[in-house]
């Protein structure tokens, strides 16, 4: 009995058929023992259509060939295409069978490790004889080689997020926060994000790759809020005004507040991020904050008499 095409097995693959390890019968290298037929057949794969040539197996399971199949197709001796998993199983185009892990796997003593202690054993299912029967039992120091899974996009956006460098506002903040600066009660006081830039605010893009797998990603600042350090927040939606003396007595146009009792105030400004994400055939949005913290000191007007 013949099947169109040649298996190859090279010395990193110790190969071990189901008659070789418990029947009678004695398969010669190159056969496999067919449970439907009672006997041992030649399986022989037939390269890839297009393809220059019949590849080995390399020490991965891989083509060591030219087969002219992309990692990401699965396709059966005669170029048909095949599902590339079936269940916890997947697909080599090299061996042409489902690959699964011999679970539990075999002692130490048993044929199929060939005198290896390292690597594992493997099992091939191979649907060109009997669906879902074992073919044989391979040891190999490395999973075979099988279609190219993608790499979890949320991974690669935390990766770009990662170049963004993304951190906290500087604070600007009148009064001014540093010794010796008294604000007034009763005055206002602006606060505002000092230089805003690419890191502080947004918007910044940066992207992460994983072989042919880009996620590109998009952080901005949505809002930063306040904690005046008295019990009351200030939500500003921008990112404030810079206060100049030229203002005087007004209040900020975009993010100020008012205090009402004197006192050295921890003020915090917190600022909130979106991540927007696309890649790999997924979107998504990754919230993220940083805050900043500053004191500034609240005084009464003092009326000088004579």
């Amino acid at each position: 009995m013949f099947v169109a095409g040649c298996l190859a097995v090279v010395a990193t693959l110790s190969v071990v058929t189901p008659a070789q390890a418990s029947s009678p019968v004695s398969c010669s290298p190159g056969q496999v023992f067919d449970p439907m037929q009672g006997t041992c057949v030649i399986v022989v794969v037939a390269p890839p259509v297009g393809s220059k040539g019949g590849g080995g197996v390399s020490a991965a399971g891989g083509s060591a060939g030219g087969t002219g199949v992309g990692p990401q197709k699965c396709v059966k001796p005669d170029g048909a295409a095949i599902p590339c998993r079936d269940g916890n199983s997947w697909w080599s185009n090299a061996l042409s069978c489902y690959i699964a892990l011999a679970d539990p796997q075999p002692p130490k003593s048993d044929p199929s490790w060939a005198g290896h202690t390292d690597g594992a054993i493997y099992t091939c299912y191979s649907p060109l004889i009997v669906a879902g029967a074992p073919m044989y039992s391979l040891w190999s120091a490395t999973p075979p080689a099988g279609p190219v899974a993608p790499p979890d996009p949320r991974v690669l956006a935390q990766q770009a997020i990662a170049l963004m460098r993304l951190r906290a506002i500087n604070i600007g903040i009148v009064p001014e926060p540093r010794a010796g600066s008294v604000g007034i009660i009763g005055m206002p006081t602006w606060m505002w994000a000092q230089n805003p830039g690419l890191s502080t605010w947004g918007p910044v893009t940066r992207s992460a790759s994983a072989g042919a797998f880009t996620v590109t990603a998009t952080a901005r600042v949505d809002r930063v809020v306040w904690a005046m350090g008295d019990g009351s927040t200030v939500a500003c939606a921008g990112s404030g005004t810079a206060y100049q003396d030229s203002f005087g007595k007004t209040s900020s146009p975009t993010c100020g507040y008012l205090y009402t009792r004197q006192g050295t105030y921890t003020v915090r400004a917190t600022s909130y991020w979106t991540v927007r994400w696309a890649g790999v055939g997924q979107s998504g949005t990754i919230p993220m904050d940083f805050t900043q913290t500053t004191n500034i000191t609240m005084g009464e007007a003092q009326v000088l008499t004579q």
